[in-house]
């Protein structure tokens, strides 16, 4: 079946993006030292624009915002067996804006960085099985 280029070609955008902040939250924890703080926001980000490309594949409209909740929601709307790993992946939400100001970013987050790259990364891959190849570069 072919599938509409437009379409294709929004929803592979979105996909490029997802996969470009997985990159770099894995390029900025494995740096010396590692920036936790910064890998948890390209966490939240990759989530973000996978949960976006897979709304757009499904032409349905989301807000303009960082609310997994929101957009988790809409996704399992189209695909409800993702309803337990967006629940948890709601959780990478605070990061889209936790640490932009100077005293924001905590001492030690490695822990909770590696976890947050560990769930983003599963979120990512699962969004990405439910779209055709055509639309994952």
């Amino acid at each position: 079946m072919e599938h509409d280029p437009v379409r294709v070609d929004n929803t592979k955008a979105w996909v490029v993006k997802a996969r470009q902040h997985l990159y770099a939250a894995e390029v900025v924890l494995s740096a010396s030292p590692a920036l936790s703080w910064d890998a948890m926001f390209h966490c939240q980000q990759a989530v973000e624009k996978a949960l976006k490309g897979f709304l757009t594949w499904h032409d349905r409209p989301f807000p303009r915002g960082h609310d997994l909740v929101e957009l988790g929601r809409r996704c399992t709307e189209i695909d409800w067996t993702l309803v337990p790993l967006l629940q948890k992946a709601a959780s990478l939400t605070p990061y889209a804006s936790a640490f932009r100001y100077p005293g924001d970013s905590p001492e030690s987050a490695s822990d909770e960085a590696h976890n947050a790259l560990a769930l983003a990364r599963e979120v990512v891959e699962a969004i990405l099985s439910r779209l055709p190849a055509a639309a994952c570069p």
